[in-house]
């Protein structure tokens, strides 16, 4: 088979059982396979472009309420603030628009291309309004320059995912392209919550988002130099030729990707969206608070980034590359399974360190597993979600899931503030803490049992095939 007959064939349709595809092609490439690719252009393309969604995505959340309790913000008023990042959650409901209509000036580089620039410009431009504005200027100007981030980089998700999962040639190549763009989304995540510490101790929190805005350059130059990976006008004739400005083309562009996942799927559809929806949970409930808690140890910004750049570092490599590899050895399932079996353990480590204090091992540890379980289960999860998008609806049924993948947690993280002040009544600060991170660890139950049912399910329809 060709690359191209290839190409067409994984994107003619989903996977026919419940989950993706179990065998050794459904798997990640790991990070020494994707270091070595980087001579490769679109390799390198790639993870600049991961680089670039990932690099405001802390900078809305964790490490911006770090920036506001510096500047004494109360912790209820940062976890409301917190929910201007629930713009990744909506992002199905505009995603249909970007999947079927070119933007203006900028669509002649192509539909993908031209949808990325504009967000990418638009993030850029925002961080740095952020930058101007920052807690001074007041909350409700800080939040909703803060808000339009949230909606141009949710907006660059939608595109960037698509342009990765249409571009890949082969189930190898998705794999190749897929950890590529996690390696570069990680790096950004590790800049925004880490090495962004380190230059704000010395030139403070605003003139760092507005450096960061600026290196939002190195993914609209990697746009710029990206292949449009799919003739529209092919794409136009597979899905009937249908026009967006009828009824059914309107119809077809809103709701065509919904039915399609359905009829794929099943009744297995429902349960595919609540493991997704569950699976990070801990994480997002949990992630306000950091901050906070980093301050209130004791911690100085110098050594949060240091940390995060030495410990955080190595768990993020060590567990992109044991995603990768578990999913390459084991299939999605099992990964998935072991991934959010990992996850909570990083929050169990945060309530340990809260009730024995700081020290420079327990802290270490802590930030590896933190960034081991999620490197590991993101890479897994990120490959199976693009495992089960179908022809021309690649845009809007990826926004669909990484919609449930966040939403929940993300209007949840909102009270995270107000939690921990309710715990922390008639006990330590720190106590209240313990209390918080345990809680936001039990939380993670349900995404396991889940798991375990979606790959029951999956293995059960596998012998029924079989037999």
């Amino acid at each position: 088979m060709s690359d191209e007959s290839g190409r067409e064939e994984r994107r003619a349709g989903t996977a026919s059982t419940v989950g993706a595809p179990e065998g050794p092609r459904s798997g990640g490439a790991g990070t020494m396979d994707v270091l070595r690719a980087l001579g490769r252009g679109r390799v390198l393309i790639t993870l600049l472009i991961g680089l670039g969604s990932g690099l405001p995505f802390m900078l809305v959340g964790n490490t911006l309420g770090t920036w506001l309790a510096e500047e004494g913000t109360e912790l209820a008023a940062i976890g409301f603030i917190s929910w201007v990042g629930l713009a990744y959650s909506f992002k199905f409901l505009w995603a249909p628009l970007i999947d079927r209509i070119d933007v203006p000036i900028l669509g002649r580089l192509g539909r993908r291309r031209g949808w990325l620039l504009l967000s990418q410009l638009m993030v850029a431009g925002s961080l740095i309004a952020m930058a101007l504005i920052g807690p001074g200027g007041g909350l409700t100007a800080l939040g909703i320059a803060a808000l339009v981030t949230a909606f141009s980089a949710a907006t660059q998700d939608i595109v960037a995912d698509a342009w990765r999962i249409e571009s890949a040639e082969n189930d190898e190549d998705q794999g190749l392209l897929t950890s590529a763009f996690q390696l570069g989304y990680r790096f950004a995540i590790l800049g925004g919550n880490a090495l962004i510490f380190i230059v704000a101790a010395q030139i403070g929190f605003a003139l760092s988002y507005g450096v960061w805005g600026l290196l939002m350059g190195l993914a609209i130059t990697a746009t710029l130099f990206a292949r449009e990976p799919v003739d529209r006008r092919d794409l136009s004739a597979a899905l009937g030729g249908k026009s967006v400005w009828t009824p059914r083309g309107l119809f077809d562009m809103v709701v065509g990707p919904f039915l399609a996942f359905l009829k794929t799927h099943k009744t297995a559809a429902l349960l595919m969206l609540a493991a997704i929806s569950l699976y990070r949970l801990p994480d997002f409930v949990m992630g306000p608070m950091t901050g906070p808690f980093y301050l209130d140890l004791g911690l100085t910004k110098e050594a949060i980034g240091a940390m995060r750049l030495s410990a955080g570092l190595a768990g993020t490599l060590v567990g992109i590359t044991a995603g990768g590899l578990s999913a390459i050895r084991f299939g999605f399932g099992p990964t998935l399974l072991i991934g959010a079996f990992v996850g909570p353990m990083s929050n169990l480590g945060y309530t340990i360190l809260a009730l024995v204090g700081l020290s420079t091992p327990g802290f270490a540890s802590v930030l590896f597993v933190e960034n081991f379980s999620e490197g590991f289960a993101g890479a897994a999860l990120v490959a199976y979600m693009g495992s089960l998008t179908s022809i021309g609806y690649t845009a809007t049924q990826y926004a669909l899931l990484s919609s449930f993948y966040a939403l929940l947690g993300k209007f949840l993280k909102g009270f995270s503030g107000v939690a921990v002040e309710a715990l922390q009544v008639g006990r330590t600060e720190m106590e209240g803490f313990a209390l918080f991170f345990a809680g936001t660890a039990a939380v993670g139950i349900p995404a396991l049992i889940l798991c375990w049912m979606l790959q029951y399910k999956t293995r059960k329809q596998a012998r029924e095939a079989a037999g």
